[in-house]
């Protein structure tokens, strides 16, 4: 396949889902076209062919699976025999449902996917699990995945026919379950400088109480928490706290990026 135009689709609250796909991405023949999805906003529709057009796709994973936003985002893009390459990013824990799940919203949407990978990166509310993740190590995985999937597409003369990636997951996906866990900050540290008000992707804080969250629609992404410059947006609590200790455990065994490629 003449691949002409990459178009990296990613939702990316504390940015490393967007350093992922970027680093497969920069591996890939074409020309690429950034599409950010990380907004309460949906995006303008797009619609992709079959000639010279190749989807990216990266997204994080929450509670094993597909964000929502992400999963309702990702119907405005229709392929048609279009080739993808699936990405999910997840904080060292599993990534369980989520490839399979993303895989299955490529291949609903009209496009072929050829490659999928799973990636480890800093977890985004327990930061102190994979820290410094990706590393050297994983950058240079993620660059060996973009290779494979550059060869198997220069190999393809189209998505017709081909056998999808064994991707491991189940279906029915799992039920992700709530994470009762907000960010909040300190009155005192405040600045006013409202950049988490207007990057929050669900506007979750007010202009009015910067330093408070709502828990009602708060999905624990964490980008508050990124962007403080005066870091006093945390995550904190005796809850936090017990959460933090149970997964710490759960999360101590390095885990390593696996990819799979489709087959003819």
């Amino acid at each position: 396949m003449n691949i002409e135009n990459v178009h990296l689709v990613y939702f990316s609250a504390t940015y490393t889902t967007r350093k992922v796909v970027r680093a497969v991405a920069a591996r890939l023949p074409g020309t690429v076209v950034e599409h950010d999805i990380t907004a309460l906003e949906p995006p303008d529709d797009v619609a992709l062919s079959d000639r010279g057009d190749l989807m990216v796709v990266g997204v994080p994973v929450y509670a094993g699976r597909v964000p929502v936003m992400a999963a309702d985002a990702l119907l405005r893009f229709r392929g048609r025999g279009t080739p993808a390459i699936a990405v999910c990013v997840y904080g060292n824990r599993a990534y369980d449902d989520a490839l399979v799940e993303l895989c299955d919203l490529l291949g609903d949407g009209g496009f072929g996917v050829v490659a999928a990978g799973a990636f480890v990166a800093r977890h985004s509310i327990f930061t102190s699990i994979a820290a410094g993740r990706p590393d050297e190590a994983d950058m240079a995985a993620i660059g060996r995945f973009g290779d494979a999937c550059a060869s198997l597409l220069a190999s393809l003369p189209s998505v017709y026919g081909l056998v999808p990636p064994a991707v491991p997951g189940n279906r029915p996906y799992k039920t992700p379950g709530a994470i009762p866990i907000y960010p909040s900050g300190s009155r005192k540290k405040c600045t006013h400088c409202e950049l988490c008000v207007r990057l929050c992707p669900v506007h979750a804080i007010s202009p009015l109480r910067p330093t408070r969250t709502d828990g009602n629609i708060c999905m624990s992404c964490g980008r508050c928490v990124e962007l403080c410059s005066q870091h006093t947006r945390c995550f904190s609590g005796m809850m936090y706290k017990m959460a933090q200790r149970k997964i710490t455990k759960l999360c101590r065994e390095r885990k390593e990026p696996e990819w799979y490629l489709a087959g003819r």
